[in-house]
Formats: structure tokens, C-alpha cells, sequence
């Protein structure tokens, strides 16, 4: 299968890149590099510098004969879609609607998509979150979101695109960014490693669903099935708090640190844990890497690749 995954230089999607190859897929990565690493990529996949904003990105589905378009390229920080609203629409809707339409025009018979379960759902009604639950973002990054799901249910009912839709919690796992704002494990995690003092924002006891990205990528191989079809949560069902997180990867690491708190992000959910039954259920997916062996992993990775 000829399949183009866009932020294939980046944390996740390069995770994906290498299971579509491992999987026997022929894969280009379409990224500009404004976040991606070049170590990330797979060097059996076709790498094109070019951002889905590029017009020229209809000829190249076509030269490629792309079937399937996995679209993990983003602006990915809520707090600068709060700062910038029209910067976050310019790349998570402007932008991807020209690649949308470049896949329509490409002959492009299905899009996979990664959406986000918390910035989604917002505070939540219900714990865990079920794919049914009430939308309401908090932030320009969510509503970004939904929009994309609403735009891929048209070009699914008008244009016959199949889509498949993941709702992904937090992603966490080796070649993470820990520079940016999001992804505290990977941030947490390297500034231990450097003996630096990391930050609780705010109390600590806000929670999450952390999923391992090898498990999100092995749900990004089963979207390519023929039964695959609409929108998933891609989560643990368990949720850990910051606190908790904190005192697991002292362990990992070997080294102890005094909990330090800073002020607490302005709109921060306090809590935030979603079911993945309809994965289970549907594609016979569930996460197989517990959360202590994930962050075992991630620890290692950031030790062997931390100067």
C-alpha cells in the first residue's frame, strides 16, 4: 500500500512511519521540518521537505499514487493556540484543508487523523471518557480538533473518502520533544537526567491518560484494515497524576528530587482519562505496554540520547 504520512519526522508520527515499513507499506513522510528531527527518519521511506500548506502537495499524492493519507502534521501546543488563535487555525485548518483537498484530488481513498481526547471532551461528565461523550474544547487547539472531524464527515459523506479518527490521550514515549510545553513525561524526564530541578504546575493532583506511542503507532497499522472506519479513542483507561508521575520516574532515574510547584496553568483540566473499549471491541486493540515499562523505556531512551 502506497501510504504518505505528513509529520513523519516528528514523535509520533516517525513511530508510525516505521511500523507502516515494518508492516511491508511503501511510505513517503511529508514534513517541513519546522519541528520535525532528521535522526527520525526512516531511511527506507521518501522523505519530501514541504509543509501541507504547499500547493504542490496535490502533485505529489498523485506522482506517489497515495492511497491512504496519515495526517499527524500539527501545531501541537494549546498554549499557543490560546496566544495565537489565528496562528493555530493557519496550520490545524487553513492548511490542512488544502491538504484535504489535494488528497481528494489525488484519488486518495482514506485519511487517518490524529485527534486529541482531551482537548476534545474538556472537563469531563463521566470517567472514563466513552467516544459519545460531550464535546466541548477549552482551547483553539481543541476546537481546531473537532473541526478537522466535522470537515472529514463531509469529505467522507460528498467526496466517499473513508476516514479513520483517533482520539489520542497523552502520548508519551522515546523521541519526544522535552524542549516544548507539551509532554511532561519527556520534559520531567530529561531535566532529572540532567540533575536540573523540574516544575509542578499547580498542585499536582490534576490527572492523566498516558499511552505508550508504540501502542499508538500498532493502532495506526490497524487503521489501514477494511473494517477500520470512524472515530476511536486511542487511550489506557487509567489515569495517573502529576505527582504520581513524578515520584514513578525518581525511580526510574536513580536520583531523588524534592516536589517544587509553580503556579498552575490558567484552564488546566484537572482530571482527564478515556476508555479505548471500542478499540478492543472493534479492532482488537488495547495497550500492551503498562505505564511503569513505558517510562522505563522512555528513561532509557533519553539516557542513551542525552549529550
Amino acid at each position: 500500500m502506497n501510504i504518505a504520512v505528513t509529520g513523519g519526522a516528528g514523535f509520533i508520527g516517525s513511530h508510525i512511519v516505521d511500523s507502516y515499513i515494518e508492516a511491508g507499506h511503501n511510505v513517503i513522510i511529508i514534513d517541513d521540518m519546522s519541528s520535525g528531527v532528521k535522526t527520525n527518519i526512516n531511511s527506507k521511506a521518501t522523505f519530501y521537505k514541504i509543509g501541507i500548506g504547499d500547493k504542490k502537495i496535490t502533485q505529489l499524492l498523485k506522482d506517489e499514487k497515495i492511497e491512504v493519507l496519515n495526517h499527524h502534521a500539527a501545531q501541537i501546543s494549546v498554549r499557543v493556540s490560546v496566544e495565537d488563535p489565528k496562528a493555530d487555525a493557519q496550520v490545524n485548518i487553513l492548511d490542512t484543508l488544502n491538504l484535504y483537498e489535494a488528497a481528494r484530488a489525488a484519488g486518495v481513498r482514506r485519511i487517518v487523523f490524529a485527534s486529541s481526547g482531551g482537548a476534545i471532551y474538556g472537563e469531563q461528565d463521566y470517567f472514563p471518557a466513552d467516544e459519545k461523550h460531550s464535546k466541548r474544547p477549552l482551547s483553539p487547539y481543541g476546537v481546531s480538533k473537532l473541526a478537522n472531524e466535522k470537515y472529514l464527515g463531509y469529505y467522507k459523506a460528498v467526496h466517499g473518502i473513508e476516514n479513520v479518527i483517533f482520539r489520542y490521550t497523552n502520548v508519551y514515549g522515546p523521541r519526544q520533544n522535552p524542549h516544548g510545553e507539551a509532554g511532561v513525561i519527556a520534559i520531567f524526564a530529561l531535566k532529572m537526567l540532567k540533575g536540573e530541578q523540574p516544575v509542578i504546575n499547580g498542585e499536582g493532583t490534576q490527572t492523566r491518560d498516558y499511552v505508550y506511542v508504540g501502542d499508538v503507532a500498532r493502532a495506526n497499522v490497524l487503521a489501514l484494515t477494511e473494517t477500520a472506519r470512524g472515530i476511536y479513542n486511542v487511550s489506557t483507561g487509567a489515569e495517573y497524576s502529576v505527582n504520581t508521575l513524578y515520584q514513578l520516574l525518581q525511580m526510574k532515574i536513580g536520583k531523588p528530587f524534592k516536589r517544587q510547584h509553580g503556579p498552575a496553568k490558567p484552564g488546566e483540566q484537572k482530571r482527564s482519562v478515556c476508555t479505548s473499549s471500542k478499540m478492543k471491541n472493534l479492532l482488537q486493540w488495547q495497550p500492551e505496554v503498562s505505564f511503569e515499562e513505558g517510562l522505563g523505556r522512555t528513561v532509557d531512551w533519553f539516557k542513551a540520547n542525552t549529550k
